[in-house]
């Protein structure tokens, strides 16, 4: 037993530790609470020192498929950046946009071709433009509105913008500042559209009052030049104006006077108003009496008059060649040239005081965009694209295939290309001195112009009936105040 146990008593040492620890290591937390040094690996050689430190092993695959993973999501980020920015300079939503635009007048051919250059720039950009009627038109917008039913973009008038403001949204700074828009459109824009520091719309026309005049009556007159100032149209009038043998007129001078027969009698008011330095604010003064004055003389002697109420609608009038001047829109020239297509007609502009201050009535509609739009920023967008000199170009040129001439351009830097246009030239002459009332007709609106128009036209009824100016417009000047401050005007 003694030799037995003598020899190799080293290595059966090894071997029963082996044996008696091998059967433990199965039990976790055996192995974590015992007090044993751990079992070697297997292919640990046997002769490592019983003090060295345990040899801790890692499996590096997990790791490898870590980084791999991070360099594959690295390469497909750099691609797609890369194809974006060699795609067209900025990330673009291909969320499909749909703006619904609600315009007045012009047909919808006139804006398909632009619309359709658009939408073929702007692949998830759909644009259903959408002429509508004139009648109730501003309600409509502002009721369809509210109920989520109205248009992204709509046309409105230029002295709409109080009556819009539960409506129409601010033009953002990022589509264009107010630098730009001081520096492209006529002062009488900036001045109809902005409330505090923002602007509300973006104009793609301007127009207001210019004189039309029949060239053969003022041939037959012995009237070599169109008269610029208002004591060369009183001396026109009276050459232009016949009568017959009874004293009835049969061609008058100028449709100016009345109400009943004169379209746009409220817009030349509001000239003559403006041309005197009287405030709508203040009819009950001098300045305002004075005014009215000066409307009414053109028919209130019946010996001397240059119109009366023998005559019919002005507009009508002029087209039969029953009267020699006219002072209306430059729109009005399309109609007069539709109904009578061999009439020879000059267009100037409006009449100024001998030696006053060049002032005129301005009447133009503009593009807006709905604060109830989900799509605001693209609305505005487009609308800031049809602004551009080559968009406001093609659309006057589809304009001029559907009728005469398109409408003068909104942007001062076109002014050139038109300002030697037969029909539309003097508007262009005459913007710089536009100003807005809100006299105008024919806007529709049920609202700010067609009620204060009302009281304007009460007032002249009552002078012809034999109440003096003053006392006219007085009565007219309470009701017109209302209106105005009921619209914060």
């Amino acid at each position: 037993m003694d030799d037995n146990s003598g020899n190799g008593t080293e290595n059966q040492s090894s071997t029963m530790v082996v044996e008696e620890v091998a059967p433990e290591v199965t039990t976790p937390e055996e192995v974590l609470t015992s007090d044993m040094p751990p079992a070697l690996p297997p292919d640990m050689p046997a002769d490592i020192p019983a003090d060295m430190p345990p040899v801790i092993y890692e499996d590096n695959s997990g790791k490898y498929k870590v980084m791999a993973g991070m360099v594959i999501f690295f390469v497909i980020v750099l691609i797609i950046f890369l194809k974006l920015i060699l795609g067209g300079g900025g990330i673009k939503s291909s969320k499909p946009i749909n703006l619904v635009y609600w315009g007045l007048w012009e047909e919808k051919e006139v804006f398909e071709p632009l619309i359709a250059q658009y939408q073929a720039k702007n692949k998830n950009v759909t644009i259903e433009y959408q002429k509508m009627s004139e009648q109730d038109y501003l309600q409509k917008l502002i009721s369809r509105s509210k109920s989520g039913q109205g248009p992204d973009i709509f046309r409105f008038h230029n002295t709409w913008v109080p009556q819009l403001q539960e409506v129409i949204t601010a033009l953002p700074s990022t589509i264009m500042s107010n630098k730009d828009f001081e520096a492209t459109f006529y002062p009488v824009h900036q001045s109809d559209l902005k409330v505090g520091n923002n602007f509300y719309g973006l104009p793609l026309s301007i127009d207001g009052l210019v004189l039309i005049c029949n060239e053969d009556l003022f041939k037959r007159a012995g009237i070599t030049s169109m008269p610029t100032n208002w004591d060369e149209v009183i001396d026109a009038a009276a050459k232009l104006s016949v009568k017959d043998q009874s004293g009835n007129l049969v061609t008058g001078g100028i449709a100016i006077g009345l109400t009943s027969n004169i379209e746009h009698f409220s817009d030349i008011f509001g000239l003559i108003l403006l041309q005197n330095g009287a405030n709508l604010q203040q009819l009950n003064q001098e300045t305002a009496a004075g005014a009215l004055e000066s409307y009414r003389k053109f028919a209130e002697n019946p010996e001397n008059n240059f119109w009366d109420e023998s005559m019919p609608n002005s507009i009508t009038a002029f087209i039969q060649e029953k009267v020699a001047m006219v002072i209306a829109p430059s729109w009005q020239v399309l109609s007069i040239k539709a109904t009578n297509p061999d009439i020879k007609i000059k267009v100037v502009g409006t009449p100024v005081v001998p030696g006053g201050k060049p002032v005129a009535l301005a009447s133009y509609w503009v593009e807006g965009v709905s604060k109830y739009s989900k799509n605001q920023i693209e609305a505005w967008k487009f609308v800031k694209y049809l602004t551009e000199k080559e968009n406001l170009t093609k659309l006057y040129e589809n304009e001029s295939k559907v009728r005469l001439f398109g409408e003068p351009y909104s942007r001062v830097d076109l002014a050139s290309t038109l300002v030697q246009n037969e029909y539309i030239g003097p508007v262009i002459e005459e913007a710089k001195y536009f100003v807005s009332l809100p006299l105008n007709s024919r806007t529709f609106d049920n609202g700010l112009n067609d009620e204060i128009i009302r009281y304007i036209e009460n007032a002249i009824n009552a002078t012809v009936q034999g109440g003096s100016y003053s006392e006219a417009l007085n009565t007219a000047s309470a009701g017109v105040t209302q209106i105005l401050s009921r619209f914060n005007k």
